[in-house]
């Protein structure tokens, strides 16, 4: 095994949904954990209180109301982050709203603080259970779990299906059934969102990351990812690199 390489591909992808550690700043990170449904790396995140968060800008003189306000500000980024992650609009705006009155009825800062860590958590509860639930059997969500943590190496239908236990047709044919495309296509997917990723948010180079993701060479990395995206890795990075903005910290 290639240890360098494992360990540089775990760097983004160790976390469910691949979600990246440095260098996402600190508000991107906290979405987008509660965007995957990492409930785990969310009481960790939410062991620090919102009272005590750096960077809190002054949205009122008035210390309950700025701290309300910005628990709003909160709750609105991540029901956004949570849509896109495949949350019912519904559901996101009425947790969003529901919340948000939670925080208005608080009469001290440190009661607003308290609703924080609740709300996100039950947010990445309800992503997590949406990302389970894509797969109807365990077989396939074993599957999903397996391929999102081995993107650094080459994942065949063979070594998938000894992971998992099955023979490799069957699972190929109910992989197929449960989530509309073939193993391959999936794994090829979540490569070139995982490249998407890197290319946004590190400083590898496209050939760096086509070696990380296990593509058998840069041409054919670079080939895949502009049928996927409409353009080279290059010319993506240049439109993407951490030009990402998402408002005010939570």
């Amino acid at each position: 095994m290639n240890i360098k390489k494992e360990l540089a591909f775990q760097e983004f992808v160790r976390r469910e949904n691949n979600l990246i550690r440095a260098p996402y700043t600190p508000e991107q990170e906290f979405y987008s954990v509660i965007k995957s449904g990492n409930t785990t790396k969310v009481l960790e995140l939410c062991q620090e209180s919102l009272l005590s968060k750096n960077g809190l800008g002054i949205l009122s003189f008035n210390h309950l109301q700025n701290i309300k306000y910005h628990f709003v500000i909160t709750a609105a980024l991540v029901a956004r982050y949570c849509m896109e992650g495949g949350m019912e609009l519904s559901t996101a705006f009425s947790l969003s709203d529901f919340y948000i009155q939670k925080a208005d009825s608080c009469t001290k800062p440190e009661e607003v603080a308290a609703v924080h860590p609740i709300m996100c958590l039950d947010y990445a509860k309800r992503m997590k259970f949406i990302r389970k639930n894509k797969a109807t059997s365990r077989h396939v969500a074993a599957c999903i779990d397996y391929i999102c943590d081995n993107l650094h190496t080459r994942i065949t239908i063979e070594t998938l299906a000894s992971a998992i236990g099955l023979n490799s047709s069957y699972l190929s044919r109910l992989f197929k059934k449960e989530v509309g495309m073939t193993v391959s296509q999936y794994i090829r997917d979540k490569k070139i969102e995982t490249a998407s990723n890197m290319l946004i948010y590190s400083d590898y180079s496209p050939s760096q990351i086509s070696s990380i993701l296990a593509f058998p060479n840069q041409s054919y990395f670079t080939e895949i990812f502009h049928k996927k995206t409409g353009m080279t890795p290059l010319k993506y990075r240049n439109l993407n690199f951490r030009n990402t903005e998402i408002g005010n910290k939570d």
